[in-house]
């Protein structure tokens, strides 16, 4: 950097962190935008001279903002009309080969993390995730060490009995997204029965705005007819199925004309899927136009 080269904004210089702390806290990309607009109004008005670590002060910002959307959000998705899902985004290729990091945003994650209470989210995530001291994450949530310490392990073993890790390799899981592909567009439901798992579970998240199954289906044979039927739509006539990135994990987008009006999420065990999440709900697609930045620290 030059003598003459002006200071980098810090708020610009961690924005891609700052989303990725907005995001896992809320699991929705319209939400974690929103914080992050707020943080910056915040970041605009703050005296900077007084402010000795501004990374820290801005995740402190996010994490709190975050933690207050979160809390008054959780009623609003107590009464959401069938199943909720977190949000999508589409993610770049190089995330997927991080399997560390990819596990942290994948659906199935935001799903476990959505179990816990609001400041156990945050401080699992500052922890395992960002891999903050105990003391900074009892200062950015405003608890005795010691409290956050015990939270931390309450949490983490929240996630452990939940988070069963299914593991499949690159390869395996491009197979797989083809192989599925392939059978919803020839219409086969014996195809696509070959491959789900017998005991597979499909969600779908409609928001009561889109076609969706109000509870979970169970049974490959359930859940591949029901699949199918919804591809049958008439308005669906020009649907095509995409394999894509999403949440770090190759997953498949249902486009027509152009417009992404699905995304499915899986998971692979000994070479089947299991594990189905559908989102539907077209007010949880606007992550899924544009790659976002993730980031670890």
């Amino acid at each position: 950097m030059t003598a003459d080269a002006p200071e980098p904004d810090p708020y610009i210089e961690h924005r891609r962190l700052l989303f990725a702390t907005a995001y896992r806290m809320l699991g929705s990309v319209a939400d974690a935008e929103d914080v992050l607009q707020d943080a910056w109004l915040n970041w605009s008005a703050v005296d900077r001279g007084s402010i000795r670590h501004p990374k820290a002060y801005l995740v402190r910002t996010v994490t709190n903002l975050s933690l207050n959307r979160l809390t008054s959000a959780r009623a609003t998705r107590e009464a959401y009309f069938g199943t909720w899902l977190p949000e999508p985004l589409l993610t770049s290729p190089d995330i997927a080969a991080e399997t560390e990091l990819a596990d942290t945003i994948s659906i199935a994650m935001m799903v476990v993390l959505e179990t816990l209470g609001p400041v156990e989210r945050a401080v699992f995530l500052l922890r395992e995730v960002f891999g903050y001291s105990y003391a900074e994450i009892a200062e950015t949530v405003r608890r005795r060490e010691p409290t956050v310490r015990q939270i931390a392990y309450r949490a983490r073993e929240h996630v452990r009995k939940r988070r069963r890790r299914f593991d499949a390799d690159d390869a395996q899981r491009r197979r797989a997204t083809s192989r599925f592909i392939e059978a919803c567009a020839g219409g086969d439901v014996h195809a696509v029965v070959e491959l789900l798992a017998p005991e597979v579970t499909a969600w779908s998240d409609g928001g009561g705005k889109a076609t969706a199954a109000i509870r979970p289906l169970h049974g490959a044979d359930r859940v591949s007819r029901w699949i199918l039927g919804f591809l049958r739509k008439p308005e669906l006539a020009d649907l095509t199925m995409e394999p894509a990135v999403i949440n770090g994990e190759l997953g498949v987008l249902a486009v027509v004309g152009g417009r992404v009006v699905g995304a499915l999420s899986f998971d692979l065990v000994d070479g089947r899927i299991q594990n189905l999440r559908f989102q539907v709900n077209p007010d949880k697609l606007g992550g899924l136009t544009h790659e976002n930045g993730l980031a670890r620290s």
